[in-house]
């Protein structure tokens, strides 16, 4: 039985709300459980410096973990991103950016920022799937402005975290399960079942190969359900 008394193949409840911001082109406050992750999509009308002249775009992400998301406060990163957070922010990034066309985003750059609000397990996974739909909302932003004509999005995007808990293989990790589990991955997918990458670790054992193939079953049927829960947010 799971802590929360959830299936092993069952997410925690998801709700994306989007338009959470109005100062932003697109935004969204994305729930894994009792993680919340905000994510705001903001369009710059100018690339890096090294991209310039390219005819092509970019897509770039921080991530931050607020004071008051976790019961110990966590201190502010003044000094630029601890290890940790800067592993995230290039994982957000590089997930958004293998679904963009930048030849069709055109030297323009959108700024994916995602703060965590309250942390329970799986905040980088929560943000990825949240930032997809930010990023979406921006896309469209320029769409209906004419600033683009052509959509750079080829698929959709979403991530979710599986495990080995108590030697079972289970879906979608809270902290009580993430900071016990045996072993520990996120997926990154793709919609129409494509990986873009994975993350896994043997925490306090090896896993085999059958293990590793339940935890890629129970991450597609996972992402699949955040896909439906994206479309609905995006109103598709």
């Amino acid at each position: 039985m799971r802590p929360d008394g959830r299936a092993n193949d069952e997410l925690r409840p998801i709700t994306i709300e989007r338009d959470f911001t109005t100062t932003s082109h697109g935004s969204v406050l994305v729930s894994f459980g009792d993680t919340k992750v905000l994510c705001t999509a903001t369009v710059e009308l100018d690339v890096p410096r090294w991209m310039k002249n390219t005819g092509k775009g970019w897509v770039t992400s921080e991530y931050s973990m607020l004071p008051g998301s976790s019961p110990d406060r966590i201190g502010r990163e003044r000094k630029g991103p601890k290890g940790r957070t800067h592993e995230i922010e290039r994982l957000i990034g590089r997930s958004l950016r293998a679904v963009v066309d930048m030849k069709a985003l055109g030297e323009r750059q959108i700024h994916l920022d995602c703060d965590v609000l309250q942390a329970d397990g799986g905040t980088r996974t929560a943000a990825i799937t949240g930032a997809y739909v930010a990023l979406a909302l921006a896309v469209r932003y320029l769409k209906d402005e004419g600033v683009i004509t052509t959509d750079p999005l080829s698929a959709q995007v979403a991530a979710v975290s599986c495990g080995i808990f108590n030697d079972v293989p289970v879906l979608d990790l809270d902290y009580p399960e993430d900071s016990a589990a045996q072993v520990d991955a996120n997926f990154v997918m793709a919609s129409g079942g494509k990986l873009i990458e994975i993350q896994g670790t043997g925490e306090q054992r090896a896993f085999s190969r059958d293990e590793f193939n339940s935890l890629i079953d129970l991450a597609i049927k996972g992402t699949d359900e955040l896909f439906a829960a994206q479309r609905k947010a995006l109103g598709l």
